[in-house]
């Protein structure tokens, strides 16, 4: 399974320290085949992510994408956005890539991005996911997140855990999915392998995203530095997906090459037994659906005219609306 990195590229990660990735796929680790189901399991339960090369269909992605193109890209509209979780327009690296990303595509508006909407969910609930989800669960998954990056917004590390799981805190797993070879210096994901075993402070009191999540950041990156963790960023090409651990500390590396693109989806799933809760402390009761067999959750589903009215109002009072959402979450992380 595993083979040693030859050509390498040398930059600076998120913590100051100069980290070395592999060019391409041919200088990375071998990983594993789609078939190889219980290796890919015992790999994720000891390292916290596993690759998996080749899983979803080249087709399907280069679809998505085209779609992206032509539905996304010219849009002026107000778009739910994955670092704020904010409606917002586009906003553009120098180098016309999309930087702000997308959040949660099963719920783009249909009226205008059905297109693409219909087929990401094809990417999101592709049938070869749908298997390893089950492998790693031991039960069927559900899609309750998901996002469509471009250009790179450099993501500081953190655990998923601390924004969004499973009610059962830590089963919750993502996937991160390349829908184009991704250049060593474009942004890439990045893991701490093992990190997913680490106890790390929960979110509330002096650590509450809502006030102080500054403190939270910093205390990753204590974490990182005093644990000795080392940071790895697999070279992806198209199809090929990155599983990890709801506790793994991960995020995207800087630019270092801003004239490449970062096109990938991700996506983030729990046992479809499971309740969804953010903050680890509310649960969220949202709109079911099922797609290609997949169950799927829809926040703020934009085929509804109640969620494009409460959209429409974001973007007219968003400094009020912002700030209401902010004592709201203290409210709630602080019980």
């Amino acid at each position: 399974m595993l083979k040693h990195a030859s050509s390498q590229y040398t930059l600076t990660d998120n913590i100051g320290e100069r980290l070395a990735v592999p060019v391409s796929r041919a200088d990375d680790f071998a990983y594993f085949q789609p078939s190889e189901t219980g290796a890919i399991k015992s790999y994720y339960l000891e390292y916290g992510y596993v690759v998996v090369r080749g899983l979803v269909s080249v087709q399907a992605i280069e679809k998505a994408n085209a779609l992206f193109d032509t539905e996304i890209l010219p849009s002026k509209r107000f778009i739910y956005r994955q670092a704020t979780a904010n409606p917002e327009r586009h906003v553009w690296t120098p180098n016309g890539f999309m930087l702000n990303s997308l959040l949660n595509l099963q719920s783009l508006d249909p009226r205008h991005f059905g297109g693409f909407r219909r087929a990401s969910q094809q990417v999101l609930a592709d049938a070869s996911i749908q298997t390893i989800v089950k492998g790693l669960f031991g039960e069927a998954g559900k899609l309750v997140q998901s996002m469509y990056f471009q250009g790179n917004p450099e993501t500081w590390p953190h655990q998923d855990t601390y924004y969004l799981d499973s009610e059962h805190l830590g089963s919750m797993s993502a996937a991160w999915i390349a829908a184009e070879e991704i250049a060593p210096g474009a942004g890439r994901f990045f893991v701490y392998p093992g990190s997913h075993k680490i106890d790390m402070q929960k979110n509330g009191g002096d650590f509450d995203i809502a006030f102080h999540h500054d403190r939270y950041k910093r205390l990753v990156k204590d974490v990182i530095r005093n644990q000795g963790l080392r940071c790895r960023a697999p070279a992806l090409a198209t199809g090929d997906v990155l599983f990890w651990h709801a506790r793994t500390i991960h995020g995207s590396l800087p630019t270092t090459q801003p004239e490449r693109s970062r096109r990938s989806f991700t996506a983030h799933y729990i046992p479809r037994s499971h309740r969804l809760i953010s903050w680890q402390s509310t649960f969220k009761k949202l709109e079911h659906g099922v797609f290609n067999g997949m169950h799927l959750q829809y926040p703020k589903n934009q085929s509804h005219k109640l969620n494009r009215a409460i959209l429409f109002a974001e973007t007219r009072f968003p400094r009020g609306i912002r700030l209401g959402k902010k004592l709201a979450v203290k409210l709630l992380t602080s019980r």
